[in-house]
């Protein structure tokens, strides 16, 4: 029979979520759920869930595997829907119950989890999928007494910032690891710096790192549910001290990539490190749209030439489109050549939050030794520019706490994010 297993103390509650899991699985979600905060009502089977349809306790979210006895829990929870207010519900799936599940219908605040999930993964999908179902269809507005406690938990894990600019050669790779240097080495800050460009990518190579792992190479087959290792165990430390992880390692072999994996591989990397810095390939594709919704901040590099400036007009549209258009920070690159930052500033609608001086032959030098600019050349005017840039973003996302105030538009956006890819391409 179904239970809900109290919580510690007499803490206050959140919510109630409901889980429908496996036995292996359940006692690590629960368990994730309650230190949330989160009250808990388990149903243990597929009866336990019909009979919630005459029961009397109430649930926000609900989460259930339909890896096993599919098509039972999937009319269960029909049936539960047709007795019961509204609620948002966290399908587990594998490739023989994800048509069956499609087939039923899908709600607007539902969502598909393909297995494996880890319990941390399914914690911050709920946090989001509360919210979004908490929002009012005509006024747009969530319910504080819903979301309020879902926020602050949300704020409290660590930023991600996605470097970006659709136009290659615009310094992205520069801007992404002498930022996460001056963040590790002069603003104690434990960094994982993230090469998700899959076709062009050369952080490793920048950094002198001969031999990587990639993230989805240790995979194994996709969506078969084969265990994957973390993120943060992947990755190289670099003589800087940051840590370093790309996603291939060989670009050749690449495989299909699910880019909700990709993103749920990195916000659980959050719990290890104080900030993630992710080098982006200059396309709207799959994975670059889903780690913008997973973003904290968007920086924009831009050199003063008209193609990288068109390039970020194009950029600032598609991201009003998106949602995401006010976590844009536009970094002026080379900045002491070509057009000026303040009509650079005029033609984008963005506001330089830093200027980058042109590095030159110490970037050749620093480079050839497998070391960043900051590392290499500590009182260089550059390295005084990427402390600024870097105080600027520290206090963009909280003034140096650890922050990720925009993760809950991860998962509520992400429609919208991948139906917008073909109109930003």
């Amino acid at each position: 029979m179904y239970d809900a297993p109290p919580g510690p103390g007499p803490v206050a509650r959140r919510a109630t979520v409901l889980v429908a899991v496996r036995p292996n699985e359940r006692a690590p979600i629960v368990d994730e759920l309650l230190a949330a905060g989160y009250a808990i009502l388990e149903a243990h089977s597929v009866e336990d869930l019909r009979a919630l349809s005459t029961a009397g306790e109430a649930f926000a979210v609900a989460v259930v595997d339909t890896t096993s006895e599919s098509r039972p829990m999937i009319e269960a929870v029909v049936e539960l829907r047709r007795h019961r207010t509204a609620f948002a519900t966290l399908f587990l799936t594998d490739l023989q119950s994800f048509d069956l599940v499609d087939e039923a219908g899908i709600g607007p605040a539902d969502e598909i989890a393909m297995s494996p999930l880890t319990p941390d993964a399914f914690r911050w999908r709920v946090e989001a999928m509360l919210i979004r179902s908490s929002v009012d269809e005509t006024s747009g507005e969530a319910d504080p007494a819903l979301t309020g406690q879902a926020l602050q938990q949300l704020n409290a894990g660590s930023p991600i910032l996605a470097v970006f600019n659709p136009k290659g050669g615009v310094g992205k790779t520069t801007i992404a690891t002498n930022l996460a240097a001056t963040l590790q080495l002069r603003r104690d800050r434990r960094v994982l710096l993230v090469d998700a460009d899959t076709v062009t990518g050369h952080v490793a190579l920048s950094l002198g790192i001969k031999s990587v792992r990639g993230i989805v190479d240790t995979w194994g087959a996709e969506l078969e549910g084969d265990g994957r290792e973390l993120l943060l165990n992947l990755a190289t430390e670099h003589s800087s001290g940051i840590r370093v992880a790309t996603l291939v390692a060989d670009p050749l072999g690449l495989p299909t990539i699910n880019a909700d994996r990709v993103t749920d591989a990195i916000l659980e990397a959050r719990s290890g490190v104080d900030t993630i810095v992710v080098d982006l390939h200059p396309s709207y594709n799959d994975i670059n749209l889903a780690i913008f919704a997973a973003a904290t901040r968007i920086l924009v590099p831009v050199t003063p030439d008209l193609p990288a400036i068109r390039a970020a007009v194009q950029l600032t549209r598609v991201a009003a489109e998106l949602g995401v258009r006010d976590r844009l920070s536009m970094v002026v690159n080379r900045a002491n050549s070509g057009v000026a930052a303040r009509e650079i500033e005029s033609a984008t609608g963005m506001k330089a939050i830093a200027e980058i001086r042109s590095a030159g032959m110490l970037l050749v030098r620093a480079g050839n030794l497998g070391k960043t600019l900051v590392e290499q050349f500590p009182r260089e005017k550059v390295t005084e520019d990427f402390d600024h840039l870097a105080d600027r973003v520290l206090a963009l996302v909280g003034a140096g706490a650890t922050t990720r105030s925009h993760a809950p538009e991860r998962t509520r956006g992400m429609a919208a994010f991948l139906g917008a890819k073909a109109g930003a391409s």
